[in-house]
């Protein structure tokens, strides 16, 4: 069809170039046309054979023209090429001159095919234009080669105009201007198959022999009611001045429509140029009608044989071109033949013998154009008498129950009058837009009215041919205006029960036979039309997803499985043609099957957007029947792959992703048409692709060999703590990176995947955190062992071996300490804290981040496992927290215990109050505290400097409360030494406290208070000891718990009393403890 096309347009091309040139060389715009060798007129020029170009340069230069100079240039610039594509920039030949050639087509000519074009089908409106582009010189094209010069490209499709219809065209701006200003909407292919199911004619005749044909009955139904007459030819203006003021007129210049006259004679004006009829045959065919009907008074001018009427009333003197008149004469005839013979209102009733006569007729008539004038003119003469005694007997017999001369039935015959008739309904259509309706539609379909007589054309009839004409419109301009107005006019055609008697008669008597296989059968003139619009919707139906961009909302399709039927084949071919496309795509970094995903889910996105809302008023579960088929058709191609995956390869990161997000729009898409209730029965039906069970499996292979790597990591980088920890910032730069790339797997998930990565990484820092701690020395290897209690000795002997076995305090050599016990330093133990300080403060971003990514990657779970994932995100690393909680715990307590009792042993357990409180205060150790205070300061991290400085407190304290219960057999304090204590009490709280730089006062005061009531205690006498511990009953050195009067357990009052230098405490520890004595 598209070839046809081509050929229809270049057609049109030489045809309008022969007319221009025929309008150039016959009018004043050549000062004198000099004929060629054996040519008289312009009628023996081929004017195909005529340069262009050179006619231009010598209207231009005012000069003569020499018509064999024309043809002689246009067969020497035949050879000149077009374009030359070797140089770095296309080189254009131009043939003719750029400032009068104007500017170049906006598309290239269509290419002219090898074969003779069949001819276009008659359901092709003939008067529906073509979008016009400036004429070619097909002179300087190489196909003219291959054609040859006797080849006319003059078909049946195009008439052929002749010299005079030039006057017509420069008469007619406004067709002129329309001519250039047409907007094609046609889509011929899709009318292709939209065909009505009528016999072809046998005399072969066209479209345009149709259109004018009717044309001339529309003049003679005019006529009827009185309103046809011949209009005056104005005279004709200067045709230079005519062309010069065309050619210079902008073009931006809008076209100004002639105002219409009034009345039936601007209809008819306006019907002429709707069918494309040109003023010279108007005013012929008005003539000949009105010559007609002279002398036959009474009669109608419907009711004559028109194509008689008009062979006998117009001669060949009328008809400037003899092929013309030939033409227009065996037009007239076929129409006679097709409407007396092959398709007659009435039946012969003489076995054919008047149909053999009538043939033999028109054959003669025809035959008389050979003759010699004279001779031919008496046989056409003779010939016509005799024909017409024949037809007119013929076309005036009597049907439907009129009376005879009543109507000329000669065109009512069924499938002629209603090719005839459509024809007509064609001029409804706007020449400038073919996909609106003239502003005159309603006037010209009432004009069309009174040509029913002389069609048969009755109500039914018409509003089923004038939807057939809007419809195949619609499907021609995909203009949905036409279909609607096609709707309207079925709704109006008549119920069986609506028609008259006379009607229904003629209804049922109008059948045509259509083969069906090897048979045939009868189909009624409904059928013939509705039946074709009936299976082009379907088959645009089966395959709406090609055929229709948006679903008509008037689709009346009721039947659920004609619509199953529809979805299940389009959605069949649609899916065909994405795999056909996605296999056809040049190889990309996407798997095809990932590529097929997408492209099916935008299918299933415009079917269920732009059609199923449409299928589902007719069919509710429409929109799941669509997308569970594309569903088990996708499926179908990822099964193969799903069974192969064993890996997270790039294919597996490309296709899962894609599958798993088709698969979640589609269940979604189903559950918002069946609603959540429902939902499970639809899913079951569907065999889903399991991708997140597939997808999960992979994971968790990829997730535990990440984990080893972090496990290798936290053993090679626990070693390496500085400042600020690198150690457990390499720990976490590889967890980070681990989980980059968790959430960079494209693949579908569960929580089962997310709970194994974070059970890894939980378990990653359990291990870095025990690791921290397990060389850690304990806290009782720095404190020294507790001397042996003694009780005051006034006698200044005492034997060596007591000496030596019950009194001296036991320590380690410093040669031991070092090596036996390993301790770490301070600034070790500090950075390790930081390090832990680090982990801790780090896990809680990396945990909020890790459940942000994942709700922002599984955001369907977020209201369904809302309950669980919040269980869960309280206790995600809640084992490392723990443990790194506990390891800052124990560090900083070994961190003070370690200054107090390994760094100041020597000034602070063993020298502080030696040999009396006063003679050894505490303020001497401040400095060395504020040492050790300001390293640890300098180290630690800010948040962790109170937890580190309160175990330094503590360590204090419990040194203090060392030397003044366990102080060992040379330290003595009396009740007049507790003011001492209490002011050494003071300076520490007050060092700690740092004048509010320091520790919270009550922090630092609830630590004090304990040492308080022990120094308090010893200011009591020792009397007031003695009976405050006799007052517990049960007594025993190791009992714990009990509080005497004094709110002191026995094991503190027994150890005040051993540092009391009076023999009143020796004698009662003595008797009631059997303490040995000191040394001292």
């Amino acid at each position: 069809m598209e070839e046809e096309n081509a050929t229809e347009l270049l057609q049109r091309y030489r045809r309008d170039r022969r007319i221009l040139l025929n309008f150039m060389l016959s009018g004043s715009l050549i000062k004198k046309v000099i004929m060629p060798p054996g040519a008289v007129s312009l009628d023996d020029v081929d004017l195909d054979q005529v340069s262009a170009d050179y006619v231009l340069s010598c209207a231009k230069k005012g000069e003569m023209l020499e018509l064999s100079e024309a043809i002689r240039a246009y067969h020497d610039h035949t050879g000149l090429p077009q374009m030359n594509n070797a140089g770095s920039t296309d080189e254009f030949f131009l043939v003719t001159s750029p400032e009068f050639s104007g500017s170049p087509p906006r598309r290239a000519a269509p290419p002219v095919p090898a074969f003779k074009s069949p001819p276009i089908p008659s359901f092709l409106p003939a008067s529906a234009p073509l979008e016009p582009s400036p004429v070619p010189d097909f002179a300087s094209s190489p196909v003219q080669s291959s054609v040859a010069r006797s080849e006319s490209f003059s078909s049946q499709q195009v008439q052929e105009l002749t010299v005079d219809d030039i006057e017509d065209f420069e008469d007619d701006d406004y067709l002129d201007e329309v001519d250039s200003r047409r907007v094609s909407r046609r889509n011929i292919s899709d009318a292709a198959e939209l065909v009505p199911n009528l016999p072809l004619f046998a005399t072969g005749i066209t479209d345009d022999d149709l259109r004018e044909t009717a044309y001339e009955i529309l003049l003679a139904c005019a006529g009827a009611s009185g309103g046809l007459i011949v209009p005056t030819k104005e005279k004709k203006k200067d045709k230079r001045s005519k062309l010069i003021r065309k050619l210079g007129r902008s073009k931006t210049e809008n076209v100004m429509a002639p105002s219409r006259t009034p009345g039936l004679v601007g209809l008819l004006e306006t019907m002429r140029v709707q069918m494309e009829i040109s003023e010279v045959m108007d005013i012929r065919t008005r003539q000949g009608l009105l010559n007609a009907m002279v002398g036959k008074v009474g009669k109608r001018m419907d009711s004559l044989l028109i194509p008689l009427e008009l062979l006998c009333c117009i001669s060949r003197t009328e008809f400037s071109d003899k092929k013309a008149y030939i033409k227009w004469q065996k037009r007239q005839l076929y129409m006679l033949e097709e409407g007396l013979i092959n398709h007659a209102a009435v039946g012969f009733s003489e076995s054919g013998r008047k149909a053999s006569e009538l043939r033999i007729l028109m054959a003669k008539i025809e035959e008389s154009e050979s003759f010699p004038p004279s001779t031919g003119e008496i046989q056409r003469t003779e010939s016509l008498r005799a024909l017409r005694e024949v037809a007119i007997p013929l076309a005036e017999r009597p049907a439907r129950g009129d009376l005879t001369g009543e109507v000329c039935h000669w065109a009512d015959g069924y499938h002629l009058n209603v090719r005839i008739y459509e024809k007509l309904l064609l001029s409804v259509f706007d020449v400038l837009d073919e996909g609106k309706l003239t502003d005159e539609v309603e006037e010209i379909l009432e004009l069309l009215k009174s040509t029913w007589r002389v069609l048969g054309i009755t109500e039914t009839i018409h509003y089923t041919c004038y939807a057939w004409v809007l419809f195949r419109q619609y499907v021609i301009t995909s203009e949905l205006g036409m279909l609607q107005h096609a709707i309207e006019q079925l709704n109006r055609i008549p119920l069986k029960e609506q028609r008259g008697p006379q009607e229904r008669s003629h209804l049922r008597s109008l059948y045509t036979k259509v083969d069906v296989g090897d048979d045939s059968r009868d189909v009624s003139f409904l059928h013939s039309f509705l039946m074709p619009i009936q299976r082009w919707a379907d088959k645009r139906l089966g395959d709406y997803h090609l055929h229709f961009s948006e679903m008509m909302q008037s689709m009346s399709v009721s039947d659920r499985d004609q619509i199953e039927s529809y979805i299940s084949s389009s959605i069949k071919s649609a899916f065909s043609r994405v795999l056909l496309a996605v296999d056809k795509l040049e190889a990309t970094h996407d798997h095809p099957l990932a590529l097929l995903a997408e492209e099916t889910k935008r299918l299933v996105q415009k079917d269920s957007s732009t059609f199923m809302p449409i299928f589902s008023k007719r069919h509710p579960k429409a929109a799941i029947v669509s997308a569970s088929l594309l569903h088990r058709f996708y499926g179908h191609k990822l099964k193969p792959f799903l069974d192969g995956a064993e890996h997270l390869t790039e294919d597996v990161a490309s296709v899962f992703p894609a599958a798993d997000s088709l698969e979640q729009y589609i269940i979604s898409l189903i559950a918002t048409t069946c609603g959540e209730e429902n939902i499970d029965f639809y899913t079951k039906k569907l065999s889903l692709y399991q991708i997140e069970s597939v997808s999960g499996t992979l994971v968790l292979r990829w997730v535990n060999s990440q984990l080893e790597r972090i496990s290798n990591w936290v053993e090679r980088a626990i070693q390496q703590e500085q400042r600020h920890g690198p150690s457990i910032v390499e720990v976490y730069r590889i967890v980070e990176e681990t989980v980059d790339q968790f959430f960079a797997l494209k693949v579908p998930m569960r929580l089962t995947e997310l709970n194994s990565m974070f059970r890894g990484i939980d378990n990653a820092f359990q291990k870095y955190a025990n690791r921290v701690v397990e060389d850690l020395a304990s806290k009782e290897e720095v404190i020294p062992p507790e001397p042996v209690l003694t009780r005051y000795k006034k006698e200044a002997g005492i034997k060596a071996f007591v000496k030596k076995e019950l009194f001296e305090t036991p320590r380690l050599p410093d040669e031991r300490r070092s090596v036996d016990v390993s301790v770490r330093t301070t600034r070790t133990l500090c950075v390790q804290l930081n390090t832990l300080y680090y982990a801790i403060s780090q896990l809680n971003k990396l945990e909020d981040s890790i459940w942000e990514r994942w709700t922002r990657k599984k955001p369907r779970d977020k209201f369904t496992n809302e309950k669980s994932k919040s269980m869960t995100r309280k206790d995600t690393f809640d084992g490392s927290r723990k443990d790194m909680n506990a390891a800052i715990d124990r560090i900083c307590e070994f961190t003070g215990t370690k200054i107090v009792f390994w760094d100041l042993r020597d000034p602070f357990i063993e020298t502080l109050y030696k040999p009396s409180v006063s003679q050894s205060r505490l303020e001497a150790l401040i400095e060395l505290l504020d040492t050790e205070l300001n390293q640890l300061c300098d180290i630690i991290t800010e948040p962790l400097r109170d937890r580190i400085v309160t175990s330094l407190l503590q360590a204090s304290l419990d040194g203090l409360l060392r030397v003044i219960l366990n102080g060992g057999p040379l330290r003595v304090f009396s009740p007049s030494d507790a003011k001492l204590l209490e002011e050494d009490l003071e300076v520490l709280k007050e060092f700690f406290i740092s004048g509010g730089d320091g520790l919270p006062r009550g922090v630092v005061e609830n630590q004090v208070a304990r040492v308080r009531e022990v120094i308090k205690l010893h200011g009591y006498e020792t009397r007031e000891l003695i009976d405050d511990l006799r007052s517990l009953s049960g007594i025993d050195i190791n009992m714990q718990g009990r509080q005497s009067k004094l709110g002191a357990d026995s094991n503190t009052l027994i150890r005040i009393l051993c540092h009391r230098s009076d023999s009143e405490a020796s004698q009662f520890l003595k008797k009631q403890y059997k303490l040995p004595k000191s040394c001292a």
